[in-house]
């Protein structure tokens, strides 16, 4: 129940109080957001552990804050889905992972009493490792796992809940505090997990607000990145089709699909129907006075769980003004055809994958992370089951997946951890080619890739052996910092030398929007003279913070 006083006597937290709870967690988090993204190893400037973690818990405070459940079991689940739906980075998805094994543990509670607690967040543990497949110690996963260990310990002293709370937030500040100690690269960076320390801040936040201590600032709500170009806008060009319609549902018996087919086609067009694990998804373009028909009919069928109504006319005077100023002309998809869905930095690169012919653009990168639910709306509504998810970074890898595993297309993700492999990928995109063939070949053309970024080093650090200096330029092969200069011409070409770029015939550089495109010729004639019986090539990436990115393939 909702305590008054500071010394917490009541032996179970209520709806309401949970609620709170997890608002006082949200802000002390944002509070020290950017806290956690300085504890980021490599001295780039886009170190976004503390954004992902807020966004992601905003998405989950959003599900529970204008809830009407009191029950706490409840409660748990929506958060868990929002944090679901709204996670962002690696540091997200596990933190989703959590609250989802959090959630699991405790789906019949009304009130979170002690046992409830521990049940909680031992199951929070043992979820978030089952969702890493190479678990790594001295991350996030080792302090949820301390904390859980802690709250076990604890139950054999105390039924109190808020007391619980207390041990398990020493236990995390102390498990922060050794992570160093695990994980070498850590150690020479000389900070802590970034992704600990924020699950710290969370359970720190709670304690400050059941002692009422200052949280600084007062929630917010976090607008989330859109989608550009989901949809093609050939949809113009359907006359009379004047709204999509899109229904979830479970039939009462067994679906016979010959007939659906033909009684949809009686409403409307751009019929597809999608399945998984029972569940139908059923979209259709319809005229105005029809656009309630798809949904009476399902509903005559089996039980509706979710239903959309978008105006086609509205979406697309929007998304092609923004094509024109933006100059993406995205091509259309077909029932049937395999859809791309790929994730961009920078308005070139958005360009080129668009040129390759992508499907769908998400907008974000290394510096803003997409979250599941990005992902997922880029691709829900495309008119074809078959979609190939390109991450293009290590620390999206995790949402991709989760989206994939979301929808009842039939979605893959291509493990690409870099722009260069997504666009080696893209060049693999055969029309007319089996879901699992182009799948094949884009896995294969992403191995001969080799990636290099340069950027301006935002801190002074040692790492790798070496130290560096801010504002050095500092040059990254493959996710790994090799060396520090004084140019950018030393940079690029350090890098071209690790990767044995005289025994590859093509190297693009793809310069970023900080830097002009002069300067950037004039380094690439550079390279050109030391690397003269290779093709060389430039483009515009448009890419925030890192000068280039370039490609030796």
């Amino acid at each position: 129940m909702q305590n008054e006083s500071s010394d917490h006597t009541h032996q179970y937290i209520d709806g309401a109080y949970f609620k709170q709870l997890m608002s006082a967690a949200l802000t002390w988090l944002r509070t020290n957001q950017e806290t956690v993204n300085a504890l980021n190893v490599f001295p780039v400037p886009d170190g976004d552990t503390g954004t992902n973690m807020v966004l992601t818990m905003q998405a989950a405070h959003d599900e529970i804050s204008t809830a009407s459940e009191t029950k706490v079991g409840a409660l748990a689940q929506k958060l868990a889905h929002g944090a679901l739906m709204g996670a962002r980075g690696n540091s997200g998805v596990i933190l989703s992972q959590i609250w989802r094994g959090f959630a699991k543990a405790i789906d019949k509670a009304d009130v979170l009493d002690a046992p409830h607690l521990v049940k909680g967040l031992v199951q929070a543990k043992e979820t978030a490792y089952k969702g890493v497949v190479r678990p790594v110690e001295g991350t996030i996963l080792t302090v949820c796992k301390d904390m859980a260990k802690a709250a076990q310990n604890a139950l054999d002293e105390t039924n109190n809940p808020f007391d619980i709370l207390e041990i398990v937030k020493d236990a995390a500040h102390e498990s922060v505090e050794k992570t160093p100690e695990l994980l070498d690269v850590l150690k020479e960076a000389g900070v802590v997990d970034a992704g600990g320390k924020g699950l710290f801040y969370i359970f720190e936040g709670m304690i400050r607000f059941m002692n009422k201590e200052p949280l600084d600032v007062e929630p917010v709500h976090v607008q989330s990145l859109s989608a550009i170009g989901r949809e093609e806008a050939r949809l113009a060009s359907e006359p009379g089709q004047d709204y999509e319609v899109v229904v979830d549902f479970r039939p009462d018996q067994d679906l016979e699909l010959s007939e659906f087919y033909d009684k949809l086609e009686e409403i409307g067009t751009s019929i597809q129907v999608g399945e998984g694990d029972g569940l139908y998804r059923m979209h259709i373009h319809v005229p105005t006075d029809k656009r309630y028909e798809p949904i009476e009919y399902t509903m005559s069928l089996g039980t509706v769980s979710k239903v959309q109504i978008e105006n086609l006319m509205e979406q697309v005077e929007g998304r092609t003004a923004k094509e024109d100023e933006e100059g993406i002309k995205l091509p259309s998809v077909e029932p049937g055809e395999i859809a791309v869905v790929t994730v961009s930095p920078g308005i070139g690169f958005s360009r080129i994958f668009a040129s390759l012919g992508a499907s769908a653009i998400i907008k974000g990168g290394q510096t803003m992370n997409p979250s599941t639910q990005e992902i997922l709306s880029a691709f829900e509504n495309l008119p074809t089951n078959s979609v190939i998810i390109l991450p293009n970074n290590k620390n999206i890898l995790m949402a991709a997946k989760s989206a994939a595993k979301m929808t009842v297309k039939d979605a893959v993700v291509v493990p690409t951890r870099t722009l260069p492999e997504g666009l080696s990928a893209m060049l693999r995109l055969m029309p007319g080619h089996e879901l699992d063939e182009v799948v094949e070949e884009m896995k294969s053309a992403i191995e001969d890739v080799r990636t290099g970024e340069i950027t301006t080093a935002v801190r002074s650090v040692e790492i790798n052996g070496q130290h560096i200096s801010e504002g050095e330029i500092i040059t990254l092969y493959d996710d790994e910092l090799i060396t520090s200069t004084e140019s950018l011409e030393e940079g690029c070409l350090r890098f071209l030398e690790e990767a044995d770029a005289e025994s590859f015939e093509l190297i693009t550089l793809y310069y970023g929007e900080n830097i002009s495109k002069q300067r950037a010729i004039e380094i690439a004639d550079l390279i050109r003279e030391n690397f003269p019986d290779q093709i060389i090539e430039l483009q515009f990436g448009g890419q925030p913070h890192y000068q280039f990115i370039l490609s030796v393939e």
